[in-house]
């Protein structure tokens, strides 16, 4: 049995990981509407591994005895300045997500709980892959993204983009 509050911070964390899935989703649909596919694909595998997130933690409470509460999912906004604002807010995002696994993670040595310390063990490096990718496409964003042929040469890289489901063992 986990500890309560573990438990309750987890159940927040796959809340807010359902969130991030449905913030990548409509950032799919912005890019979607602008004619970009390939950025489309690139928030749409985002929101895909996001979903995937949040089943690798219910999963985990289910197999220590926890319940999961189903709470509302905000919705995002869906209004976007220009193509660049949703890769910044991806970014800061995905901070925000880090922070939140590194608070659950000290929680967790705080009560000694080592299980759950391995099993967050995965999510902080996830975390650094994900900032890393969202610093990355806003790197080649600047570079190539405000001339038309640049532009079109990254979009097509990230129409290429394929899923890959995670590779955690529960």
């Amino acid at each position: 049995m986990l500890n309560k509050k573990i438990s309750e911070l987890l159940d927040d964390q796959f809340n807010k990981e359902m969130y991030s899935a449905y913030l990548y989703l409509d950032y799919a649909n912005y890019y979607h509407e602008q004619g970009l596919d390939g950025f489309a694909n690139w928030y749409d595998i985002q929101a895909q591994e996001e979903r995937d997130h949040a089943m690798l933690i219910r999963t985990y409470l289910h197999n220590n005895g926890e319940k999961l509460a189903l709470e509302a999912i905000e919705k995002p906004s869906g209004v976007y300045r220009s193509i660049e604002e949703p890769l910044r807010l991806a970014l800061q995002h995905e901070r925000y997500i880090t922070d939140q696994i590194n608070q659950i993670y000290k929680a967790a040595d705080k009560v000694n709980d080592y299980r759950s310390m391995q099993f967050l063990d995965w999510f902080v490096k996830e975390q650094g892959e994900e900032e890393k990718n969202s610093e990355d496409l806003i790197r080649k964003f600047e570079l190539f993204g405000n001339e038309a042929k640049g532009l079109y040469a990254l979009n097509q890289e990230l129409l290429a983009r394929r899923y890959a489901a995670p590779s955690l063992v529960l």
